[in-house]
């Protein structure tokens, strides 16, 4: 239920009828179902309000209680457990909701006030007293250390530093990259099988002149082989690969 629009008295139909069951002292646990609902009915007549929202959700509720109220008329069902079911549940679980957080409202509201009447001042501490550092305790700092224990200190210390070092890759020298422009070798190449029409693929990897060059002429030979550009045969396994130019 949307309890944000302000009325005259009440904040919604379930003020509302927590109101009603305060003012008649009604056991929440055990609404009579027809008093309320007459005497909230009897509220909906008077209201006067254009607004829909408000009107829509009071009607509403005026709906469920007659729905509830008519339920209570007929035989009452059973749940799963063989126990009776009460068609106001859901109602008065919906109003000790409401009433709890109507109450823990009013707590906060008087929290504010409290503290609205709260006064603070900035704190007035001479520079002095601020920059004051209390002197070095060496010998609560070092406790029970000794020599001995800082050298076994230190050994740990290098023990670890030497863990991290890779045994293998420390040995390796300075990595360069190769660096090849993928836009000349694809020219060159393109060039180069225009030229021979008919070339192994042995042949070609032999002119290049680092892994990298390798591994880029194979991608582009395959790129070429997707464009339809060359053609490969290769008779048996193991045998040399045959590239032979399709264009021009």
């Amino acid at each position: 239920m949307a309890l944000s629009v302000k009325l005259e008295v009440f904040e919604g139909p379930l003020d509302l009828l927590l109101h009603l069951i305060e003012k008649n002292k009604i056991d929440i646990y055990d609404i009579p179902i027809v008093m309320i609902t007459e005497q909230y009915l009897d509220y909906i007549k008077q209201m006067e309000t254009e607004d829909m929202n408000v009107m829509s959700e009071f009607l509403l509720m005026a709906a469920t209680l007659l729905d509830i109220k008519c339920k209570m008329l007929l035989p009452k069902e059973v749940n799963e457990e063989g126990e009776e079911e009460d068609p106001r549940e859901e109602l008065v679980q919906k109003l000790l909701e409401y009433k709890m957080y109507k109450y823990m409202s009013f707590e906060l509201k008087d929290l504010q006030y409290g503290a609205e009447k709260n006064l603070y001042k900035e704190p007035t501490i001479p520079d002095e007293i601020r920059q004051y550092q209390e002197p070095i305790d060496y010998t609560t700092l070092l406790g029970d250390i000794n020599l001995q224990k800082l050298h076994e200190i230190f050994k740990e210390t290098v023990r670890r530093k030497e863990d991290r070092v890779d045994p293998i890759r420390s040995q390796y020298g300075q990595i360069e990259k190769d660096e090849v422009n993928l836009d000349e070798k694809m020219a060159y190449i393109q060039n180069y099988i225009a030229r021979h029409k008919q070339l192994s693929f042995r042949e070609l990897l032999e002119k290049q002149h680092s892994k990298m060059e390798i591994i880029v002429t194979f991608l582009i030979i395959l790129e070429m082989m997707k464009t339809g550009a060359i053609k490969i045969k290769q008779e048996e396994i193991f045998d040399d690969i045959i590239i032979t130019a399709t264009l021009g």
